[in-house]
C-alpha cells in the first residue's frame, strides 16, 4: 500500500471512529492526523538567460529532413509547417511573456508520496465557490488551462453569475512541467488520482469536483472510482465510453459492427482512423520511452513530436503557422513546447504511457455523477448512447459545434460555460 493510500485509510478510520463516538475529536487528535503532511510552498519559475540562449541556438542549428514526397500530411508533420514553427521560435517568440503570466498566478509545490507536486491554486473572491481540480494530458500541461482560470473564478466578468464561481486547482502531473520526476516505478493514473485526493484534502477542501481530458480523463475517472467522500462529481471532455464489441472490432482484423447509429458509426470511423494512423507516438512511449532521447536534445524534434498527437489537432495547429488566427496561436503552441523543453520533461512525461495498464477508452464503471462535453474534433466524438451506458449517473451531456482535443485551451468560453452547466446540480 502506498503512503497516500495508508494516509487516506488512516484518516477514514479516524473519521469513522469519531462519527461513531468511539474517538473524541479534540484539537490534539486533529494535529496528530495532520502532523505528517508536507509543507505547501510558494513557487515561481524563471528561466536563465543562458537556457533561453541555448534553446535559440539549438533551434537555429536544426538539421531538417528533406521534404516529404507527398502533397499532404500522410507522412507526418510537413516540412513547411515545422520550418515556419522553427523560424518563429528562433526569431520572434518570447518565453518571458508567458513566464510573467505564470508567475502572476498563485503557484505552489508540496510533496506527496515522495514526489514534489506543482500546482496553480486560484481562489475565487466568492467564498461559496465550488472547488475544482483540473488535470491536463499529453502533450499538454498547465499552459492548457491558464485561460480558464479568470472565467471560472470570476464568472460575472465573463457574463456569468457569482453563483457559478469556482476555486481552481491545476496541478502538473508527476514527470510533467514543474512537478517532480518519479524515481521509482508505479506512478500510473491510479497513483496520481490518489495524490490529487490528498492534495485537495491538504488544501482543506471537503467538497469539490474534478475535470480532465486525455490523461486528465484517466486520472479523474480513477478519482471517481476511489470515490472519496468529498468528490461530488466529475466532468470529462475525452470520455471512456467504447463498448466491448466495438473495442474488439477495432483490433487488427476486426470488422465494423452492424447496426450502429449514425453517431456511433461516425465515432467508430474516427477511432478506426486513429488506431490505424495516429497511435504511433503512444505505442513508442508505452513500449520504449527512454529511446526518445532525441527529443530531449532537439527542441524542433520535440515540437514535431508533440504537435503530431492526432490528425485533427495537427491540422488545427498547423493552420496558425499558415497565418490563420482562429483557436490556438503560435505563441500558445510554443509556450507549451518551451515549457517541456525548459523542464526537460519529454521523456519523464512519456513514461506515464509505460506505467499505464488501463484500457484508455473503455468504461471503468464510474458510479458518481458524471458530466460529458463532446467536441467534434476530439479523437472520437462519444455518442450519447455509449455515454449513457458508460456513466449510469450522467448529469450532463452536450455535443458542441466546434473544438478538439485541447478544448479548454482552444474553445475557452464554451469550455467554461460547460463547467457551469455541468456542475449546477451538485452545488450545495
Amino acid at each position: 500500500m502506498s503512503p497516500i493510500a495508508r494516509n487516506i485509510t488512516r484518516r477514514s478510520v479516524l473519521a469513522s471512529a469519531a462519527a461513531a463516538g468511539v474517538l473524541s475529536v479534540v484539537p490534539g487528535a486533529i494535529a496528530e492526523v495532520k502532523a505528517d503532511t508536507s509543507e505547501i510552498k510558494p513557487f515561481k519559475f524563471k528561466a536563465t538567460d543562458a537556457q533561453l540562449a541555448d534553446l535559440q541556438r539549438r533551434v537555429k542549428a536544426t538539421r531538417f529532413p528533406e521534404r516529404e514526397v507527398v502533397d499532404d500530411n500522410s507522412q507526418g508533420v510537413q516540412s513547411a509547417t515545422i520550418e515556419k514553427l522553427a523560424k518563429y521560435w528562433a526569431t520572434d517568440y518570447d518565453w518571458r511573456k508567458v513566464e510573467a503570466r505564470l508567475n502572476a498566478l498563485p503557484q505552489f509545490t508540496t510533496e506527496i508520496d515522495g514526489v514534489e507536486i506543482h500546482f496553480i491554486h486560484v481562489k475565487s473572491k466568492h467564498d461559496d465557490a465550488l472547488p475544482i481540480i483540473v488535470t491536463h494530458g499529453w502533450p499538454g500541461s498547465i499552459i492548457e488551462q491558464m485561460k480558464i482560470i479568470g472565467p471560472l473564478t470570476n464568472p460575472a466578468a465573463a457574463g456569468g453569475s457569482a453563483s457559478d464561481a469556482f476555486h481552481v486547482v491545476i496541478p502538473s502531473i508527476p514527470g510533467y512541467g514543474f512537478s517532480g520526476k518519479p524515481i521509482e516505478k508505479g506512478w500510473d493514473p491510479i497513483r496520481v488520482a490518489r495524490a490529487w485526493i490528498e492534495l485537495m484534502d491538504r488544501l482543506g477542501y471537503t467538497k469539490y469536483v474534478a475535470q480532465g481530458g486525455d490523461w486528465g480523463d484517466a486520472i479523474t475517472e480513477q478519482m471517481a472510482l476511489i470515490a472519496p467522500p468529498g468528490l461530488l462529481g466529475i466532468h470529462v471532455n475525452m470520455p471512456a465510453t467504447i463498448p466491448e464489441d466495438v473495442a474488439a472490432a477495432l483490433q487488427p482484423g476486426g470488422k465494423k459492427p452492424d447496426g450502429l447509429s449514425s453517431d456511433e458509426s461516425h465515432a467508430y470511423d474516427q477511432l478506426a482512423d486513429f488506431y490505424a494512423h495516429g497511435l504511433g507516438y503512444a505505442i513508442e512511449m508505452a513500449n520504449r520511452p527512454q529511446t526518445l532521447v532525441g527529443i530531449t536534445d532537439s527542441p524542433v524534434g520535440l515540437a514535431a513530436w508533440m504537435i503530431d498527437h492526432d490528425i485533427r489537432s495537427y491540422e488545427l495547429i498547423a493552420r496558425v503557422f499558415d497565418g490563420k488566427t482562429e483557436g490556438l496561436s503560435r505563441d500558445d503552441i510554443l509556450d507549451n513546447v518551451t515549457l517541456y523543453w525548459l523542464t526537460n520533461t519529454a521523456v519523464s512525461s512519456a513514461r506515464l504511457y509505460w506505467e499505464n495498464k488501463l484500457a484508455f477508452f473503455q468504461p471503468k464503471g464510474v458510479k458518481i455523477p458524471v458530466a460529458v462535453s463532446v467536441f467534434p474534433d476530439e479523437i472520437y466524438a462519444a455518442p450519447r448512447s455509449w455515454t449513457e451506458k458508460a456513466y449510469p449517473n450522467l448529469i450532463h451531456f452536450n455535443k458542441l459545434p466546434k473544438g478538439g482535443h485541447f478544448a479548454a485551451w482552444e474553445q475557452t468560453k464554451v469550455f467554461c460555460d460547460e463547467m457551469r452547466s455541468s456542475f449546477k446540480t451538485v452545488r450545495a
